[in-house]
């Protein structure tokens, strides 16, 4: 299916509700009032009551309960709390899915944000850009899915979703891949320009004619985090990094490269099924 058909389809696309083209306009302020971003939450139960979920999950492990967006906001801060609300939101439109494991999927996807950030700290990257775009980077996959399910199934069982060859594969057989879908969606509810090429320059981050660095920082976020999934180890993880882009960025590899890194959270069986990310 070509891609301006997919993006035709039924629900392919879902529409971005009235609070998140709020926070998604608060990117381009360079003055945030956080306050104010809280109270915009919590004009949205649902979405208030997934930020709390995902925010009081193990994979954040925090000292005590959040209660209200406003708390969330003192505990996590603005680039956390704005990111989950917009991804639990992009998870509304995506809740039923046939094939896909969605409590992996935002894992996955967290895990990514979380990755992308902790790149783009010590090579003064925007970080508030690159735990965004790294949180919702894939959501091309679940419009894909969306949009023509039994190609994607199919695809699935060749080459599972997080495979490090997914992209590849996806061009092949379509001649495009989540990347440009997930840059069609991210346009479509106005995301911040830097942001859409970061997402849709992700799979090449230095062979267009757009540089944009944290697509690079997401390229090598969303690595490591696929590599995590498929439990890769030592000799897997160094053969399989991707050398050229870690050098254009100035990447120290064995910040990345290590079994064990800061900002990968690792969980038990158990807790994936209690800690699922905002869907």
């Amino acid at each position: 299916m070509q891609l301006e058909k997919l993006l035709k389809q039924p629900n392919a696309l879902p529409s971005a509700p009235k609070v998140v083209r709020k926070l998604i306009e608060t990117f381009d302020q360079e003055e945030v009032d956080a306050l104010l971003v809280a109270s915009y939450i919590e004009d949205d139960p649902v979405l208030t009551a997934k930020l709390l979920k995902t925010a009081n999950s193990a994979f954040f492990g925090l000292s005590r309960q959040v209660s209200n967006a406003r708390d969330a906001m003192n505990v996590l801060g603005l680039i956390k709390v704005r990111a989950l609300v917009i991804g639990a939101s992009l998870g509304e439109g995506f809740h039923t899915l046939g094939g896909v494991n969605l409590n992996q999927f935002w894992r996955y996807s967290l895990n990514t944000a979380n990755l992308s950030r902790y790149i783009a700290l010590p090579i003064k990257i925007d970080e508030n850009t690159a735990f965004t775009a790294g949180l919702i980077h894939c959501i091309g996959e679940l419009v894909m899915h969306v949009g023509m399910p039994e190609a994607m199934i199919d695809l699935d069982r060749s080459i599972p979703m997080l495979d490090l060859k997914r992209a590849k594969a996806e061009r092949g057989l379509f001649g495009y891949s989540y990347a440009e879908v997930g840059a069609a969606l991210a346009r479509e509810w106005r995301f911040p320009k830097r942001m859409i090429n970061a997402i849709e320059h992700q799979t090449a981050p230095f062979d267009n004619d757009v540089y944009e660095p944290i697509a690079g920082v997401i390229h090598i976020g969303s690595w490591r985090a696929r590599a995590e999934e498929q439990a890769m180890r030592s000799e897997l993880l160094i053969n399989t990094y991707p050398d050229p882009v870690g050098l254009v960025l100035g990447i120290d590899p064995d910040s990345v490269v290590a079994e064990e890194i800061p900002s990968l959270h690792r969980q038990t069986e158990d807790e994936h099924t209690q800690a699922s990310a905002p869907h």
